[in-house]
């Protein structure tokens, strides 16, 4: 990676319609090196919108965005600034997949070698000279990923890089991504697989309807929404709830031999059930998942939203 190169990527108050619908609104945030930076929102909020802005695949009406302090398209040898993954399925289906990155390697004045490194970075040494049109999905995202690292950029921009992996596949996504990351690179990645971010993203944009919800850190994210109750099991239910009611908690029934317990620290409850001889075997936190912050976020910015099966209730 070359460390002379400004590894951000800022979207300054990007505005985009496209006829009377307005894409983008005031889009502002910076992905920053040294991390994962998650870019996530429901269908329709803008993100492929913006990430093309970024390319300089699309115009914006107004505002900025700008990969290392400068356009994407005024950028000398481009791939060596910024690799992006957009559509694994952008290739020419006849030829082969060393072939596919040989020309991209030719147009940025990169060595073949630089291509027989990428392959085998990708996983896909023993497919390279396949036609990539016989490929499976997950086998042209790490085509993609493959191309997106030719010039050993330090900024990536991906876009749905799980999609089409085997768990082997996702487990090595994880990986590669945060190792991009702790190397320096800034790595923006838009998905809709909340968990898997949740253990690999160090920051969150979220985004609905062209205009920023979020952007914060994923601890700071699911410390603001976590509800802070704790559920203690217990054979003695009864005593549990009087010992906890008489601290100043809110305690409510929650299952035969459970309570939940909210207005009182888990190890303030643990010491209050000492203290009262009432005997427990478990006392949990419970913790928002990243899946639940982002759907609490993102809740009035869904605009395609099916009708729930008989039974169901609508998110």
């Amino acid at each position: 990676m070359n460390r002379d190169i400004d590894a951000t990527i800022e979207v300054v108050g990007v505005h985009k319609r496209f006829g009377p619908q307005a894409a983008l609104d005031r889009m502002t945030f910076t992905v920053r090196p040294g991390r994962v930076t998650g870019f996530v929102g429901p269908n329709g909020a803008g993100k492929s919108t913006t990430m093309r802005v970024i390319l300089g695949l699309d115009a914006a009406d107004s505002g900025s965005a700008l990969v290392g302090g400068r356009p994407y398209r005024s950028l000398p040898e481009p791939l060596r600034h910024l690799g992006a993954l957009l559509d694994a399925s952008a290739l020419q289906p006849s030829r082969t997949a060393r072939n596919h990155l040989l020309w991209q390697a030719h147009s940025q004045g990169l060595p073949a070698a630089r291509v027989d490194e990428v392959v085998e970075q990708a996983g896909l040494g023993q497919a390279a000279r396949r036609a990539a049109g016989g490929f499976s999905l997950g086998m042209r995202q790490r085509l993609g990923i493959a191309a997106a690292m030719l010039g050993d950029p330090p900024v990536l921009m991906l876009d749905e890089p799980f999609n089409g992996l085997d768990p082997d596949g996702i487990v090595w996504m994880r990986g590669l991504l945060t190792a991009l990351a702790r190397e320096g690179r800034a790595v923006l990645v838009s998905t809709h697989l909340m968990g898997e971010l949740e253990g690999t993203a160090d920051h969150l944009v979220v985004i609905g309807r062209g205009k920023v919800l979020a952007d914060t850190g994923v601890r700071e994210l699911l410390a603001s929404v976590s509800d802070g109750l704790v559920t203690v099991r217990t054979s003695e239910r009864a005593r549990a709830e009087a010992a906890l009611r008489g601290a100043g908690a809110t305690v409510r029934a929650v299952g035969p031999d459970t309570l939940g317990v909210s207005g009182l620290a888990d190890e303030h409850a643990v010491a209050v059930l000492g203290r009262n001889a009432v005997p427990f075997s478990e006392v949990v936190v419970h913790r928002a998942s990243l899946e639940e912050a982002y759907m609490d976020l993102t809740r009035d910015a869904v605009e395609y939203r099916g009708v729930p099966a008989a039974g169901e209730s609508a998110c």
